[in-house]
């Protein structure tokens, strides 16, 4: 068979595929962080230190430098 003759088969094979996949969020409430967290502003706070710590190692490594 020809790739002509073919691709309306291949197509209708594709959609039936996506069509019976699962749909996502089915485990109940999604929730995108790999850990708890209950006090928002303590959370921030930690949040804020390591990644600010994280940023100002160049630029200190820099200063040091120089």
């Amino acid at each position: 068979m020809s790739l002509i003759a073919r691709a309306p088969v291949l197509r209708q094979q594709i959609l039936r595929s996506r069509l019976a996949a699962p749909s996502r969020g089915a485990h109940g409430e999604y929730r995108h962080l790999p850990f708890e967290h209950s006090n928002k502003k303590g959370f921030a706070l930690k949040l804020l230190a390591v990644t600010g710590f994280g940023f100002s190692i160049p630029i200190l490594a820099s200063a040091y430098q120089l």
